[in-house]
């Protein structure tokens, strides 16, 4: 891993933007190598090429985006600790002070110019470049519960939501079918379509889903989800807008006038609490600590050297976090590894969302 005193690595805005963002792309390229030499997801044998495979097989195969969250822009900016996260993590993250971090917005789907959709799922990407040469890398969506619990499951949904060729929209039956045979799922899509989303990226809130473990300086271990809680409103997008791109236009506009700011707010769990499926969520009464501040002070076109060339690995962890009893990080990380190694090796072609010229055309 790349050490935070290395020439460039300051914790300035220009050094962070372009100090990390040179040298986190080569970490990542890291990471995808070692993850994909585990492709197996265990049994039955499922693997990261059947996932990669299954998402080009449904919706094509787009050279040079990621097979999930294809469509995104770059940014960066800086996460100030508040300390209080040290009470149940010795992670550096959690110590009082600042971290340069680069992130990314996106859309789920796999096709990388697809019309904005505010039903669409949400993503943020974060990785914060730590000290000492650690990283802590995450992925998080706007839903308040993840709508399956197994990679098998995963697998099973996305063939079941393929698109009809008349109808562009998922099989109704099949869909019935595959919440008939899995429960848990259907109870998730209830929780999930009782929260509809937020106007915009910026006031969405953000959610790991997934359980992790925490562990304190004197050794005790205590599982943990996180969330990022936006601090500012969203900007309606702008009904004479570009509509094919509302969403992503009207983040770009509103971070051009001012840096955009997500509160870290970790929520700890209690004995009982299931760690090991993302589809259960836990009591609303539990206790929440306020970690930090998340700022954005950039918006970037995906392009060599930003967050387009970074894995967002859910299993990077810097010491003092863990993985739980969720299989869902783990085959995430596998995935993830060997769409990058795709990807990687893939002609480039421009992302749909050009930051520079929807300020030009805003002004």
């Amino acid at each position: 891993m790349t050490q935070e005193n290395e020439p460039g690595l300051r914790l300035n805005r220009r050094d962070a933007l372009l100090g990390l963002a040179a040298v986190t792309g080569v970490a990542a390229a890291g990471v995808g190598g070692v993850a994909v030499a585990s492709d197996w997801l265990g049994p039955p044998r499922l693997t990261a090429s059947h996932f990669a495979d299954r998402f080009e097989q449904l919706y094509g195969r787009h050279d040079g985006f990621r097979r999930n969250h294809a469509k995104g822009v770059a940014a960066a900016g800086t996460f100030a600790s508040s300390g209080a996260g040290s009470e149940v993590s010795k992670a550096s993250v959690f110590a009082s002070g600042t971290s340069p971090v680069i992130a990314r917005f996106s859309l789920s789907g796999s096709l990388p110019d697809v019309a904005d959709d505010p039903a669409t799922v949400r993503g943020l990407g974060v990785l914060f470049q730590l000290r000492g040469g650690q990283q802590w890398r995450t992925a998080m969506v706007n839903i308040p519960v993840f709508p399956v619990s197994t990679p098998e499951a995963f697998f099973e949904q996305l063939l079941a939501a393929k698109p009809d060729p008349a109808t562009k929209k998922p099989n109704p039956a099949a869909m019935s079918a595959f919440l008939a045979a899995h429960p848990e799922s259907a109870a998730a899509m209830k929780i999930i379509k009782a929260a509809p989303p937020t106007a915009g990226f910026a006031d969405s809130t953000f959610r790991s889903l997934n359980a992790f473990l925490a562990t304190d300086s004197n050794g005790r271990t205590t599982p943990i989800r996180w969330s990022l809680v936006p601090g500012q409103p969203a900007d309606p997008p702008d009904p004479g807008g570009n509509a094919h791109d509302k969403l992503f236009d009207a983040l770009v506009e509103q971070a051009g006038r001012g840096p955009l700011s997500w509160r870290l707010v970790l929520t700890v769990g209690a004995p009982g609490d299931p760690t090991h499926d993302a589809t259960l969520p836990w009591p609303a009464d539990r206790r929440t600590i306020e970690a930090g501040v998340l700022t954005i002070d950039h918006l970037l076109t995906e392009a060599p050297g930003n967050a387009r060339d970074i894995n967002f690995d859910p299993t990077v962890l810097p010491d003092g976090l863990a993985l739980s009893d969720d299989p869902l990080p783990r085959a995430r990380s596998a995935v993830y590894a060997q769409s990058f190694n795709r990807r990687a090796r893939e002609p480039k072609s421009p992302s749909e969302i050009n930051v520079e010229q929807v300020i030009h055309d805003e002004h």
